[in-house]
């Protein structure tokens, strides 16, 4: 059996690059029971809907809050507000400095029409809060709802959990790459009436250990392909086994172990490129070892996609992003991260992930083809740009070997799903309504979107070949689901299987830079499976 060690990345990086060491935000969030005028600190930061905003007869603000702090402000608010063209939309803010006063700013923080019910809305909530305390280099935040009453009661801790949840990932900046890094002032937010105490403290802790997964995996995915080779993939993988090996064990596959295991579909893809391939297992096994449900999770992990011999050419086909072909392994790992700190009890889960590149060489994979994978079938190779599905049915056959219950794969697989839902739902795929539902349930309470699309069997016939078992891709229509009946061939048909399509979420074109989709909804789906739920 092949293992990596701290020698894979002591080869310099193709270009010297080579990635500084960023600190991570390190905020501290209370709760706390008090009037909001008794604060003292940098920022009080009043999330507001556009009806708070409207005027009595008085012209004056209706809404109790705002009406009190603009009473202790001497009508500052009400000025700053109708000066700034402040009406309350979502993601609007506007900042009022202070003196005089126990806070030296108030910020006001646009909700849009309704107060924040869903988990997603009260992360926007502290993604303004971030913006806000990194324009004005503050130290310390509080945050208030100008209409409290909006959020029901049973919905508040998770509303503070979601605002702490924004906060930190607003305030994370990849600056790993630059010559200079910005600095994080930010160190205390205090979440104003919505609750305090040891169900407060715990729900916090959850954020902070879920933020770290969700940090790791967008850094996973911004790493250029110089520096994240699949040999340093598999490395930073070790590296959850090694500081949780309390849970957690690694083992990495090199080429000869994958070629004892018959992967030829997975070494097909990889053939080409200069970096060999690693082959990627964590087992994640709870403390006592009672285990109830065993779970494997499986990501895409290419680490650059370069389409092989079918090239990516012409525009819109992104190739200078093609870094990001590894998103599924991000969320996996990061998803890894985050679950070795909350240590669920009495469930096993196996993440899995086939990492290499897809390059174009002599001795590369070439149209026309045909592999063979793990489990005996074969793929005659129509289109080398549809490599994803390769690398993922060697992984699926092995995952089913693991003697696991369910298991869902998570790659950036077709660009026909980004067409079909856009840049920010995944599709999902499966069989199995019961699963179906309990990733619906986890991604509720993750704020992240995802539709459900069929498995039309009928679209099966596209997907023969005259000469193997199967081709890997079939004609441009209904090209997401094509490729989730080619997965569904290398699923033991007794095991729950289900295939999360995020080539649109897995990136943010406006901000150039990655999402780390994925995490939070598959650490929810395993909480969901723990005998902690």
């Amino acid at each position: 059996m092949g293992h990596t060690s701290a020698a894979a990345s002591a080869v310099p990086a193709l270009g010297l690059t080579k990635a500084n060491a960023v600190e991570l935000p390190q905020v501290a969030f209370t709760g706390k029971d008090i009037e909001f005028s008794d604060w003292k600190g940098d920022i009080l930061a009043v999330a507001v809907t556009e009806k708070d905003l409207s005027k009595g007869s008085d012209s004056k603000f209706e809404n109790a809050v705002l009406k009190k702090l603009d009473a202790q402000l001497g009508g500052l608010l009400l000025e700053a507000s109708a000066e700034e063209d402040f009406t309350g939309k979502a993601g609007q803010s506007v900042v009022l400095r202070l003196s005089g006063q126990g806070f030296k700013r108030v910020a006001l923080v646009g909700l849009g029409q309704s107060a924040p019910s869903t988990a997603a809305a009260c992360r926007g909530i502290g993604e303004s809060v971030a913006s806000v305390a990194k324009s004005a280099q503050a130290s310390s935040v509080a945050v208030v709802l100008a209409s409290p009453a909006g959020i029901q009661e049973g919905f508040k801790l998770n509303a503070a959990a979601s605002i702490a949840s924004g906060t930190v990932l607003g305030l994370h900046d990849d600056s790993r790459f630059k010559a200079e890094s910005k600095k994080v002032h930010l160190k205390q937010v205090d979440l104003i009436g919505l609750g305090s105490g040891s169900e407060l403290d715990q729900k916090l802790k959850y954020v902070n250990d879920l933020s770290s997964g969700v940090i790791f995996g967008k850094e996973l995915v911004n790493a250029p392909a110089n520096v994240l080779t699949p040999a340093v993939l598999a490395e930073e993988a070790s590296k959850i086994a090694s500081e949780y090996s309390d849970v957690f064990t690694a083992t990495i596959l090199d080429v000869e172990k994958c070629q004892e295991l018959k992967m030829g579909s997975y070494l097909g893809v990889a053939a080409a490129s200069a970096n060999p391939p690693h082959f990627i297992h964590l087992c994640y096994k709870p403390v006592g070892g009672n285990v109830k449900r065993k779970l494997a999770i499986v990501g895409k992990g290419l680490t650059f996609d370069s389409g092989g011999y079918n090239i990516k050419t012409g525009p819109g086909c992104s190739i200078e992003l093609m870094k990001f072909d590894m998103g599924g392994s991000a969320a996996v790992f990061g998803a890894a991260k985050a679950l070795a700190q909350i240590k669920p009890p009495g469930v096993e889960v196996h993440f899995i992930v086939a990492a290499c590149e897809n390059m174009i060489s002599g001795t590369g994979m070439r149209p026309g083809d045909i592999l063979t994978a793990s489990n005996g079938k074969t793929i005659e190779v129509n289109n080398t740009d549809a490599e994803g599905r390769l690398t993922l049915a060697d992984a699926l056959v092995y995952a089913c070997n693991q003697g696991v219950d369910k298991i869902i794969d998570l790659a950036t697989l077709t660009g026909a799903c980004v067409v079909a839902l856009g840049p920010s739902i995944a599709g999902i795929f499966t069989p199995s309504d019961e699963l179906a539902q309990e990733v619906a349930a986890a991604s509720e309470l993750s704020g992240e979107k995802f539709w459900r699309l069929p498995m039309e069997e009928s679209y099966w016939e596209q997907m023969k070949s005259g000469v193997a078992d199967m081709v890997n891709t079939g004609g441009r229509q209904g090209g997401s689901i094509t490729a989730a009946l080619f997965l569904k061939q290398f699923v033991d048909e007794k095991v729950q299987w289900m295939h999360i399509d995020m080539a649109g979420p897995v990136w943010n074109d406006k901000k150039r830079a990655a999402t780390g989709f994925g995490v939070s909804t598959l650490v929810e789906w395993v909480l969901k499976n723990s005998s902690s739920s």
